[in-house]
Formats: C-alpha cells, sequence, structure tokens
C-alpha cells in the first residue's frame, strides 16, 4: 500500500504534535509529582515543629517527660488541637498528618510513637528547655503518597492529564488534517496539471491561489504551459506552411514533366526555362528552410570580428544597384564615415541583401528606396524606407513570421517564400540588436534595426 503525500504530511505533523504531547504530559506529571511530595515534606515538617514547641510547655509545666509516658492520648490531644485551633497567624498547614513521628527523651528512650525501632534516617526536631536539650520529635519525610485522599487527588489529576492529552491528540489530529490538506491542495492542482501537460494537452492551466513559492510555481506552471501551446500551434502552422510551399511548385514541376512525357508541350527552351524557373523557386525554399533551422537551433555559425557596418552595407547597395535601375527605383543612402561594431561579415552581408531584396520584389516601379545610417554613442541604427504599396496594422505584425506575405501585393508571384524577414529577425537578434517594422512617410514599408556598436580604439 502506498501512501500519498497527504498521508506523509499528516502522519509527519501528527507525530510531531503527539510527542511534543507525550512530553509535555510526563514533564507537567514529573514536576506536579515531585512539588506535591515536596509540599507534603514541608507540611509535616512545619506539624513536627509545632509539636515540638507544644511539647517544650508540657515539659516545662511537668519538669520531667512522666506525663507522656505510656499515655499517646496527649499526643493527639496536642495534635487535635492543632487541628480545632482557629489562629491563622502561624499559617497552618492543611490537615491531616502524612507522615511517621516519634518522641524521644534526650537519651533517646521512646516516649510516643510506634513501638518499632526508629529509622537512622529519621529527621530530628529538638525539644529545649532552659537552653537543654531534653528530648526529640524524630519523623521520616515521605517519598511517596500514603494518604487516601493523596492518592485519590493524584488519581485524579492523573486521568485528568490523559484526558487532556487525548482531546488533544484529537484536536491535533483535525488541525493536522485539515492544515495537509490545505497546504497541498495546490500541488495537487500542479500534478493533475503536469499530467495534463505530459499527456499533450497544453490548454491546462492551475488556479493561482496565494503569492507565496507555491503560487510563483503555478504562475511559473502557466507560463510554461501557454509557451508550450503556442509553440506547438508554431510547429503545426510551420509543417502546414512547409508542406503548402513545397507542394505548389513540385506540383508545376509534375504537370510540367507530364505535358511533356505526353507529348502535350514540346521540350522547348521556353518549357525547359518554365521548368528551370520552378526548380529555382524550389531550391531557393529549401536552402531558406535550412537556413532557419540553423538559426533557430543555434546551430548558424557565426565568426564575429571587428568591422565597418557602413561600409559592408555600401557594398550590398552596389551589388543590388543595377536591379533596382531595371525597375526605375531610385536609392538614396545617409551613412556615416564609419560605423565599427563587433559582428559576423557574412550574416550581416546576408542580413542586407534579404532586407534590399525584400524591397527590390515588393516596391512598384518607378519607387523609391531611402536607406539611412544613424551612429549614436552605444548603438547603429539603419532604416529601410520604401514607397508604395504599403501594409496594413494586422500585417506589421505579422511581418516576421514565417511564410507571412500580403495576399495582395507582396506575394508568391513576385518569388518570395515568406522566410527572408524570419532569417533577418534571428540574424539581428544573434547579434544582439533588435528589428522593427512600422509605416514609411513614403508610403511604403519602413524597417528599423538597432545594433549595438563597439568603437574602435586608437
Amino acid at each position: 500500500m502506498r501512501i500519498g503525500i497527504t498521508g506523509k504530511l499528516f502522519m509527519a505533523i501528527f507525530a510531531t504534535c503527539m510527542l511534543v504531547l507525550i512530553t509535555m504530559h510526563w514533564g507537567v506529571r514529573a514536576s506536579f509529582e515531585r512539588g506535591f511530595i515536596d509540599y507534603i515534606k514541608q507540611s509535616n515538617e512545619q506539624r513536627i515543629a509545632m509539636l515540638g514547641d507544644a511539647l517544650e510547655v508540657q515539659y516545662q509545666r511537668y519538669g520531667n517527660w512522666d506525663f507522656l509516658r505510656n499515655n499517646d492520648q496527649i499526643i493527639y490531644q496536642i495534635m487535635k488541637s492543632f487541628e480545632q485551633s482557629g489562629d491563622n497567624s502561624r499559617n497552618l498547614p492543611p490537615h491531616g498528618w502524612r507522615a511517621q513521628f516519634w518522641v524521644v527523651d534526650s537519651h533517646n528512650n521512646l516516649l510516643a510513637g510506634r513501638t518499632d525501632r526508629v529509622p537512622k534516617e529519621a529527621s530530628r526536631q529538638p525539644i529545649t528547655v532552659n537552653k537543654q536539650v531534653v528530648g526529640w520529635v524524630m519523623s521520616t519525610p515521605p517519598e511517596k503518597l500514603t494518604r487516601n485522599a493523596d492518592i485519590n487527588f493524584d488519581r485524579q489529576q492523573r486521568r485528568t492529564s490523559w484526558i487532556i492529552v487525548g482531546l488533544s491528540a484529537l484536536l491535533a489530529a483535525a488541525a493536522t488534517w485539515i492544515l495537509s490538506r490545505g497546504m497541498l491542495a495546490p500541488v495537487k492542482r500542479l500534478v493533475e496539471g503536469t499530467h495534463r501537460l505530459a499527456a499533450g494537452d497544453f490548454s491546462a492551466r492551475v488556479a493561482v491561489s496565494s503569492r507565496d513559492e507555491l503560487g510563483r510555481l503555478a504562475q511559473d506552471f502557466n507560463q510554461l504551459a501557454s509557451s508550450l501551446e503556442k509553440n506547438e500551434q508554431m510547429r503545426r502552422d510551420f509543417m502546414a506552411d512547409v508542406s503548402h510551399e513545397l507542394r505548389t511548385p513540385l506540383a508545376v514541376l509534375r504537370g510540367e514533366l507530364e505535358a511533356l512525357q505526353d507529348g502535350v508541350r514540346a521540350p522547348t527552351p521556353e518549357s525547359l526555362i518554365s521548368l528551370q524557373a520552378e526548380v529555382g523557386i524550389l531550391t531557393k525554399l529549401v536552402n531558406d528552410l535550412h537556413q532557419l533551422s540553423l538559426s533557430d537551433r543555434g546551430a548558424l555559425a557565426y565568426r564575429k570580428t571587428q568591422l565597418d557596418a557602413a561600409r559592408l552595407l555600401q557594398i550590398a547597395i552596389a551589388s543590388f544597384r543595377g536591379r533596382f535601375e531595371s525597375k526605375n527605383i531610385t536609392i538614396t543612402t545617409h551613412f556615416p564615415e564609419q560605423a565599427v561594431m563587433f559582428g559576423d561579415p557574412d550574416r550581416l552581408n546576408q542580413l542586407f541583401h534579404n532586407l534590399l531584396e525584400n524591397s527590390l520584389r515588393y516596391t512598384n516601379e518607378g519607387g523609391q528606396l531611402d536607406i539611412s545610417a544613424q551612429q549614436e554613442e552605444e548603438t547603429l541604427t539603419l532604416r529601410w524606407q520604401d514607397s508604395k504599396p504599403g501594409l496594413s496594422d494586422e500585417q506589421l505584425q505579422r511581418i516576421f513570421e514565417r511564410f507571412y506575405r500580403t495576399e495582395s501585393s507582396r506575394n508568391r508571384a513576385s518569388g518570395g517564400s515568406g522566410l527572408g524577414l524570419a532569417i533577418c529577425h534571428n540574424i539581428v537578434e544573434a547579434h544582439g540588436g533588435k528589428i522593427s517594422a512600422e509605416h514609411s512617410p513614403m508610403g511604403g514599408l519602413r524597417i528599423t534595426v538597432v545594433f549595438p556598436l563597439f568603437h574602435s580604439i586608437g
């Protein structure tokens, strides 16, 4: 039989409570018994002292011990007078004698008390007359309870003590059970949520009922579940997009090849060029997917060094200038003389090429592209601003998503795979920078890239 965490916690707390209760019980019992016996001892010593004083008075009256020999009634009368006395000035002890006593003369001859031998360990109270010891009152201090009243009182206290222990144990058990269930309720919710999460239910959430460590753990669990749910949805969307993107060029290739095979279409240079174009689109898509996967898992090699980002950007623009001129797109630049940063020149060149390719594909003929670089104390800000067509606010929020393309002007017909800006996003983040998109004052798209800047030394 396996005991759950609730049972274990209950047993631990309850065992601790019982240990404390039993320890307190025996401690109180020991203290009570010891204190009660000490109280009885003190009471008897006081009575013996009073008896000795009374016997001194009687000895002075009679001049010897003849009045006491073989006459224990005098002792009893004296003790009875103690009980009946109304004088409380001497703080008389409670009624009853709890110890054995003897009265002996100066020669240790027994005058009153039990006839058996006087124990050596008996305490002695001298009886002094005219500064001479004429006798002794001897008593044996009690080491245990002997009177019925004392025994009954002790039994009553013992029984009451055990009743208190039993009631306290029941109360401790109830409180421990309620406490253990209350403390473990958030843990049980986390366990159930974890089981659902492990089973693939990423919609699992747990209620946050406190602000302690368990509450923060519940918050972290909900955040983890939300991230897993988002990643799972992204994975499904990614797989759907990949299959869709690969299906289209493959379907075109298959149709063209079947037409050539069936003789419907002759193998002319134009048909071969069409096939080559579809192969090029498919090849670019596969290469982009490969680059994106390497970037996502951190396997994309980055060989960072100190470089001049302004010069690198000028070289990239120069390589695209002819293609921009063919579409009659005007390029204007605003660069500082030097912008030294720490980065990978190959990946930054890939970044610049993707951004230039994006502007080239999606800017209308006769449009404009403005590229500026602004160097500040700790950052380098790059801005791409092109002319129409523009994007809506919703499109701007999704522009860096994989396979995302607008359906109007920015579509597959222009040759885009929908992965270029996603790759740019990963490259910028790998360099510790940020990339964002917003509306351009020129009517198109403005992309802003901010890199941390490292000044050259000397």
